[in-house]
């Protein structure tokens, strides 16, 4: 098996053409309210990519075809509104328990950089912390 057909049936995110006004877009995933951060960056870097190459005309057409609301959408693509490290970070870091979209949104509204590292920061030591002292717990019984 080639490395792209591997990729291909591994892939997350499928957009498929089935003619020239029909895309289908699969997500092999949980439901979307419940991916981690990374699925949700993941998804939001490939939705600004699919609609800068024009392959749909915008984020309604996304979401349709993803089958989640608009409103939905609208709360992933924020995320391209991080600073360009934290979204390195979001994409290649080890999954935090508390790591997740919904709790990412009082960054994302920052415009500040500086400010979204130091909460960015806060939020993903704080996650570490307390798995740390939550495991150190669980050896103690």
């Amino acid at each position: 098996m080639t490395t792209a057909s591997a990729l291909t049936k591994h892939a997350q995110i499928r957009i498929a053409r089935r003619s020239p006004a029909y895309w289908r877009v699969t997500i092999d995933n949980p439901p979307i309210n419940v991916m981690g951060a990374e699925m949700a960056g993941r998804l939001a870097i490939r939705a600004g990519r699919v609609i800068g190459e024009q392959t749909l005309p915008d984020y309604t057409a996304v979401a349709h075809r993803g089958r989640v609301t608009r409103a939905r959408m609208s709360q992933i693509m924020k995320l391209l509104n991080l600073a360009p490290d934290l979204q390195e970070q979001i994409l290649f870091m080890p999954e935090l328990p508390h790591l997740n979209e919904r709790n990412l949104r009082p960054i994302v509204r920052l415009i500040d950089w500086h400010e979204q590292r130091r909460l960015f920061q806060t939020l993903t030591f704080g996650s570490a912390q307390h798995s740390a002292v939550a495991g150190a717990r669980s050896t103690r019984r």
